[in-house]
């Protein structure tokens, strides 16, 4: 049980070695939506589910430069992300980082692979022509991990649980002595 703390301290410490985990890598390529908090402009918080790609280094996502999301972001650039699976057992990556955003004349490419991960490659053609008869100009949003954490529920668990834990280990041996 000790091993399974130290290691979990460990990984906090570092998000590029989390993201790097085989469970991450596996929810980066097969979950085609996070879901990304931010704190709106009225200062309450909001999530949405939006899609992505992951370039080994951020997190990239696009919107239209006239969203809320793009005001709220100018305004307070502090986000979270959320990819999960329900399992069992339960599978979720925890990002948080602070949003560059960058507005762009057309669609950008990373816009269509975000969406292309979500339909079938005979929707492809006629997605991509609808977008760019639509959008004049898009807004990237790019997040660098600052903080992650793994939870897989075989290897890493919610830091209440490792707290329960470690109180539990320290009791139980306390009884022993």
């Amino acid at each position: 049980m000790n091993r399974l703390l130290d290691e979990v301290v460990i990984l906090m410490a570092d998000p590029a070695q989390v993201m790097t985990l085989p469970i991450a890598r596996q929810l980066l390529r097969e979950q085609v939506l996070l879901h990304l908090s931010y704190t709106a402009p009225d200062g309450a918080p909001r999530v949405i589910p939006i899609g992505y790609v992951w370039d080994g280094g951020s997190f990239r996502m696009w919107t239209v430069p006239s969203s809320d999301k793009v005001r709220a972001l100018r305004a307070d650039d502090r986000v979270a992300i959320t990819i999960d699976i329900l399992g069992p057992p339960p599978r979720v990556l925890l990002v948080r980082g602070r949003a560059a955003l960058e507005t762009v004349e057309g669609v950008p490419d990373g816009y269509l692979e975000a969406s292309h991960r979500t339909m079938p490659p005979e929707a492809w053609d006629g997605f991509d022509a609808q977008v760019r008869a639509l959008y004049e100009r898009m807004t990237t949003i790019t997040v660098r991990p600052e903080w992650a954490k793994l939870q897989d529920f075989e290897t890493t668990l919610p830091s209440a649980v490792e707290k329960l834990m470690r109180e539990r280990a320290a009791g139980g041996a306390n009884a022993r002595q």
